[in-house]
């Protein structure tokens, strides 16, 4: 394994990454609220932690990754009465479409999805210890989190609780001590609701993840992620939940990508239509992702069909060079990884694992792949000997694996590969007419 540096929001500085247990890591990164598709925006953090995952993997971690799903809320609750269905109806309806369109972008999948309405009564149970030990007070149905109740609130913001309160921009609630008291629960008169001592409601935003964190991993976690735009308020409130509850901020390693803009559009807004849905992306989803690893995750980015062109050509160039080397080492019954002993690969994999040691640094790590795939392309029409070509296909396979964008490929069979003997005699008798006939076939299949 290599020494690992992650840049955590909490201390506003590049740590050495120790997991907490060894060989394993704990992630937990803040998922969607269910009541429409996602946009692009949305879109980045779920490539970024899923792109983290990978990494850790390939350096023989066990992963425990963890994301949630919000199923209930105000929008959810709109959502449903506009369409004249439940609250369940609309939710299962967008987390199914969350999952394909993660699985367009290349995410796995196969991870712990919590949904808020299977922990109610651990959030209720959740809320009740708060009060009882004075961080929460309840009023006419309501219950706020006392904020001034955590000497550390504003750490990972990096801003004073003073500052905060003199400047808080705040919907005026005379309930509350505090402006900057939030929501545990809600009392609700409108759409689902669950019985508790206080009211019948539904739990505030900002206490969901702390329960599910709690519940999921029984401890503090090695890394919780999210956009930029959770450090403040919802990171902020979970780890002063998390100090009242379990005297520590709930996760060693604060994460956070930079935000996703629209060319000068600025942010992007469902509510405002300024949006670019995954769902719509042109061509192939998976260009996208490479356009997203492209830059930094820590960096703001700006999007453009323009720019999103440049990745797309960028990702067929990688795709036809592997194509060509799988199907290169297939014809001659080649087709195997071997291990990686030659120099000059052997150092395109030390720099790509360097970049994605360092705070996962996956521009420099494409650097090396667009590296790797342009001599693969040397190799090919230099008809380089089989072993070399062997340790390129692991070396690709395994930065492309990490990255998310690996090529699927599928052995030729038999009659394929008969096929393509007899166009390359057909070619060298120069039977043209004959090897014209077998190209259109060989062509019919994409073999060529």
């Amino acid at each position: 394994m290599y020494e690992m540096k992650i840049y955590n929001t909490y201390t506003s500085s590049l740590e050495e990454f120790v997991p907490i247990h060894e060989n394993q890591v704990s992630i937990y990164v803040c998922g969607p609220t269910v009541y429409n598709y996602i946009h692009i925006g949305n879109a980045r953090p779920v490539v970024v932690f899923d792109t983290v995952r990978r990494y850790f993997e390939a350096q023989g971690y066990n992963v425990l990754f963890a994301s949630n799903f919000t199923d209930v809320d105000d929008k959810i609750i709109l959502k449903a009465i506009e369409e004249g269905k439940t609250e369940l109806d609309v939710s299962n309806f967008f987390i199914n479409a969350f999952l394909n369109d993660l699985r367009s972008l290349g995410c796995y999948t196969d991870y712990l999805q919590p949904r808020v309405t299977d922990f109610i009564q651990e959030i209720i149970a959740y809320i009740d210890n708060l009060v009882k030990k004075g961080y929460a007070y309840a009023v006419d149905g309501d219950v706020y989190f006392r904020v001034s109740k955590v000497d550390e609130y504003g750490k990972l913001s990096n801003r004073k609780l003073d500052d905060l309160i003199s400047g808080a921009r705040v919907e005026v609630n005379l309930k509350k001590e505090s402006p900057l008291d939030f929501t545990l629960w809600k009392h609700t008169e409108t759409g689902i609701a669950w019985n508790s001592d206080y009211s019948s409601g539904r739990p505030g935003w900002h206490t969901e993840c702390c329960v599910m964190i709690d519940h999921l991993f029984h401890e503090k976690i090695d890394i919780h992620g999210g956009g930029s735009d959770l450090v403040f308020p919802h990171h902020e409130n979970e780890i002063a939940q998390s100090i009242a509850t379990n005297h520590h901020e709930l996760a060693h390693f604060w994460m956070h990508n930079g935000r996703l803009s629209m060319d000068a559009e600025g942010k992007m807004s469902k509510s405002e239509g300024k949006v670019v849905w995954v769902k719509d992306l042109p061509g192939n989803p998976l260009s996208f992702r490479l356009y997203l690893l492209a830059t930094h995750y820590r960096s703001p980015l700006n999007f453009s069909y323009d720019h999103l062109e440049t990745y797309a050509k960028e990702l067929d160039k990688m795709f036809n060079t592997m194509s060509s080397l799988n199907r290169t080492l297939d014809l001659s019954d080649e087709l195997e990884e071997c291990k990686v002993i030659d120099s000059t690969l052997v150092g395109l994999r030390t720099r790509f694992d360097e970049a994605m040691s360092l705070d996962f640094n996956t521009p420099n790590a494409l650097t090396e792949l667009q590296a790797l795939i342009k001599l693969i392309n040397q190799l090919l029409r230099q008809k380089k000997e089989f072993g070399l070509l062997k340790e390129s296909l692991t070396l690709a396979n395994y930065m492309m694996s990490i990255l998310g964008i690996k090529v699927e490929y599928t052995p030729l069979t038999k009659e394929d590969k008969s096929l393509y003997a007899q166009w390359e005699k057909a070619r060298a008798e120069k039977n043209f007419a004959k090897a014209d006939e077998y190209r259109a076939l060989l062509q019919d299949k994409g073999i060529i």
